[in-house]
């Protein structure tokens, strides 16, 4: 089957018994067993859930990977991830990423012992330059968040195994309907569910999908142990997003370049962060590596006032954290999603005061380029 296709097929047939088209919600902490030394398959909801195992079997499948593994935030999947580490280990990791993944690492990870190093990871001679005899894991994100710079996936994968090192592939903004981290060598993908995968902004949720068995094993062990795994109706609320991926992909990214286009060319905008424009550095590899340039785009501003001004104007687009929900969202990265970012860093990297990050919705492009506009009227 074709990817949207198996979108809308996920969880079909599951219910032998009653026929039901959608997945059960099986909403139980504990199963019962047939007898001493049986069971059913499940024996308790934090090991395993019958509504959990559709949604982890549908990732693994549209991922290509051999094994997903549902946690209850797109953070709680990445600190999994982490556990695979050991203290004294040195991670290499996007630069430009997700204040949220830089805060885990800053304030968690490291005082558990890991190392870790920002890097650009587009710049294939500055990675290698940095891996050290202790380090064990390249962690990227592509398109990065929020200045959208693309990786090679397949020339980092390259360069990884080369070295004996695991390749970490954060996919939350262009899913596996877009790009297939797993398909291009990478060992692991993690997913905030919270975003496109769900949808519509009503359930927070986390995926891992390995590809390597051994990996898998660990990683369930992390899983179970650990316990921070989502409950069966927010599982069947993914499931359900999931089956609209295509439709509402395709939809938002639609809208996403004719807004790129439209700011690039507004007389306050001096700059669109937005892969599917010819002249973004990362264009021609993205085309390469996914089917589509996603739905996510930032833009600055001429001067920092503007940026107060475009978010109290604002009457569709909504002044919100998060993404990938079919309303259109947007922040304000500096005091947002990338505050924990020191300073100079966030400066170095080009996330100033004039910049805002858009996560384009489903709905009609002729009212967002208007709401913007107005927004933007001196």
């Amino acid at each position: 089957m074709r990817l949207a296709t198996e979108l809308v097929q996920l969880g079909v047939g599951y219910d032998s018994k009653t026929g039901a088209i959608s997945t059960p919600i099986y909403q139980s902490a504990t199963f019962r067993h047939p007898a001493l030394g049986q069971s059913t398959g499940f024996d308790y909801s934090r090991t395993g859930n019958p509504t959990r195992q559709v949604l982890e079997e549908g990732l693994a499948g549209l991922e290509g990977g051999c094994r997903a593994l549902a946690f209850a935030s797109g953070m709680a999947a990445i600190t999994a991830v982490l556990c695979l580490f050991r203290p004294g280990d040195h991670l290499l990791v996007s630069e430009d990423l997700y204040g949220g993944t830089y805060r885990l690492l800053n304030q968690v990870a490291v005082p558990w012992g890991l190392e870790f190093s920002l890097v650009d990871t587009t710049d294939l001679a500055a990675l290698a330059a940095s891996i050290r005899n202790n380090t064990k894991g390249i962690f990227l994100e592509t398109p990065t968040n929020p200045l959208m710079k693309i990786t090679d996936i397949a020339a980092v994968v390259a360069l990884a195994r080369q070295r004996g090192l695991l390749t970490i592939v954060d996919n939350t903004f262009m899913t596996p309907y877009l790009q297939r981290p797993l398909k291009l060598g990478a060992d692991l993908v993690v997913h905030s569910a919270t975003k496109y995968l769900g949808g519509h902004n009503d359930v927070v949720m986390g995926a891992a999908i390995v590809a390597r068995e051994d990996l898998s094993e660990k990683l369930a062990f992390i899983q179970n142990t650990i316990g921070a795994i989502p409950g069966p109706q927010d599982c069947w609320l993914v499931i359900r997003g999931l089956k609209t991926l295509a439709v509402r992909l395709e939809r938002a990214q639609a809208n996403a370049f004719e807004l790129a286009r439209w700011l690039a060319e507004h007389p306050l905008v001096t700059r669109v962060y937005y892969p599917g424009l010819p002249d973004h550095p990362g264009h021609e590899i993205c085309k390469k590596q996914s089917s589509g340039f996603g739905a996510m785009l930032s833009f600055e501003v001429k001067h920092a006032g503007l940026v107060e001004q475009i978010l109290q104007r604002l009457k569709i687009i909504s002044f919100a954290e998060s993404l990938g929900g079919v309303e259109s969202l947007i922040t304000f990265p500096e005091r947002q999603t990338h505050a924990e970012i020191p300073a100079e860093m966030r400066l170095k990297l080009g996330i100033n005061d004039r910049l805002l990050r858009l996560s384009v919705g489903l709905e009609d492009l002729n009212d967002l380029k208007a709401d913007l506009d107005q927004a933007l009227a001196c």
